[in-house]
């Protein structure tokens, strides 16, 4: 029985300021019409220029990503982070993207494939789709009139190469050179380019001047001829690697003539190299110098650079310091750095920590696949994310992806269409039987049944993929 004070206070209180209570009848209604009540709403995504990725898994809406188009509004930097554990789909984003990139006419990608798939670089494949002959890089093959890369490539620039061969020789001590081995490589190198002019110098003429110094050499510092000998000695070692050691016949001649650098796409193929061997970073940083003075110019090109294994580079303090500064391009001359990692750890516990973390920064744009609850906690640290989302990382199917583009960040499914699923499938092997018949018809029907698999796995985790959607993509 209700209070009489209590009463007595509401029936005034409602003659004075009207009922404040409504009773309302429970209404009953299904989901379909509840939602035009209950509008949902989704965060605004990247615009509508630009290359699409797929589908923002809560709102349905396409997701557009175009570092060259954000690049000044959304973007302070068009660089890119690539994050996952194996299998995932990091390999599938990257293929699609880059042959999506390439139907804009002022496109041009360079690839360092460092995985191996059937005895060829992973990305193999799609350059043969595109009638491309990628740039293999293998010591046995260039013994056998393979392919090489000169470090005094006259294209390069004088400075050029004599700071890309204080990096091969840091990278492969382990530590900076001191005064006087600079001092002795300096001296040969600018002998060498004085003196070789009716062919491109070579690393054998550089060894063979670190060993028998000039007396003009010593002259000029004063000092002893047998110390500038004895100072370039570790040099001429290091050097002789390249020379007459496991990675002689790729860097020790003139380089080899025919290589397209004005291709839309260019994929160095890394993989017949030992990806745990110094060997790797030694490649690393000849090719990013390399590139950095043959193939950047001020040319208006849009140029994207894809490096797969990325923590390989910036593991070694040297070689990520040199990439540092090819970054610095992505403004000037419209580079976007695409950095591929397995693991967060791998970098930022690594020798070159500063380096890495440098690196990082210059990164707006940062993707992060399915990673284990410990790890995605200590990515979501590094990387500043959202607590939403680390705590979804861990749950995320292969080929949905946590987007963090300048703090906008947003769950992408990213869509592959019938066409790219055979050039981007590159599991095969653990498709085939044990014990496959090696003939041609044999090898062709394995493959095709390996993609009819993949194309069914794809469908299993993309079952949501309309034509309408394929078509866009498309």
């Amino acid at each position: 029985m209700r209070d009489p004070l209590s009463a007595l206070t509401e029936t005034f209180t409602s003659f004075l300021f009207g009922k404040v209570e409504t009773t309302r009848l429970p209404v009953r209604t299904s989901t379909g019409q509840a939602q035009a009540v209950y509008l949902p709403t989704a965060a605004p995504g990247l615009g509508d220029s630009g290359v699409i990725i797929g589908r923002e898994v809560y709102s349905g809406k396409g997701y557009i990503y175009d570092p060259f188009q954000l690049y000044g509004q959304q973007l302070p930097a068009p660089h890119w982070l690539v994050l996952g554990e194996s299998g995932n789909g990091k390999s599938a984003l990257e293929k699609t993207y880059v042959l999506r990139q390439l139907r804009f006419r002022d496109r041009q990608v360079v690839v360092l494939d460092a995985q191996g798939e059937d005895g060829v670089g992973e990305w193999n494949l799609i350059a043969q789709q595109l009638g491309i002959t990628p740039i293999r890089l293998d010591p046995t093959a260039a013994l056998d009139m393979g392919i090489r890369l000169n470090p005094l490539d006259p294209s390069i620039t004088t400075t050029g190469q004599l700071a890309l061969l204080r990096t091969i020789i840091e990278v492969a001590m382990g530590h900076g050179l001191d005064e006087r081995s600079g001092f002795a490589l300096k001296v040969a190198h600018a002998y060498v380019n004085g003196t070789i002019t009716n062919r491109q110098p070579v690393l054998t003429d550089i060894v063979e001047q670190l060993r028998h110094p000039e007396p003009e050499s010593a002259e000029a510092m004063n000092v002893a001829l047998d110390d500038v000998r004895a100072w370039g000695l570790d040099v001429a070692l290091v050097l002789d690697r390249l020379v007459d050691g496991d990675l002689r016949g790729m860097f020790d001649g003139p380089t080899t003539v025919g290589i397209d650098l004005d291709a839309p796409l260019i994929v160095f193929d890394l993989s017949h190299i030992d990806r745990n061997s110094i060997a790797m970073p030694i490649l690393m940083a000849i090719v990013g110098v390399w590139l950095e003075h043959t193939w950047i110019r001020p040319d208006r090109k849009k140029r994207i650079f894809l490096v797969e294994e990325a923590w390989h580079i910036i593991n070694s303090p040297f070689v990520a310091q040199l990439f540092q500064r090819l970054l610095k391009f992505g403004r000037r001359l419209g580079l976007s750095f695409v950095a591929v990692v397995h693991h967060l750890s791998d970098v930022v516990d690594g020798a070159a920590a500063k380096e890495a973390a440098a690196i990082l920064k210059m990164a707006s744009t940062r993707t992060i696949y399915a990673q284990k609850a410990d790890e995605a906690r200590a990515t979501g640290r590094v990387l500043g994310l959202p607590r939403w989302a680390v705590e979804i990382i861990p749950t995320l199917s292969p080929g949905i992806a946590v987007w963090d583009v300048n703090g906008n960040v947003q769950v992408v499914k990213h869509l592959i269409t019938e066409m790219e699923r055979p050039l981007v499938f590159t599991d095969r092997a653990m498709t085939e039987s044990s014990a496959p018949d090696l003939s041609d018809d044999a090898l062709r029907a394995a493959e095709l049944e390996a993609e009819e698999r993949a194309a069914t796995f794809m469908e299993q985790h993309l079952s949501d993929l309309d034509d309408s959607s394929e078509s866009t993509v498309a």
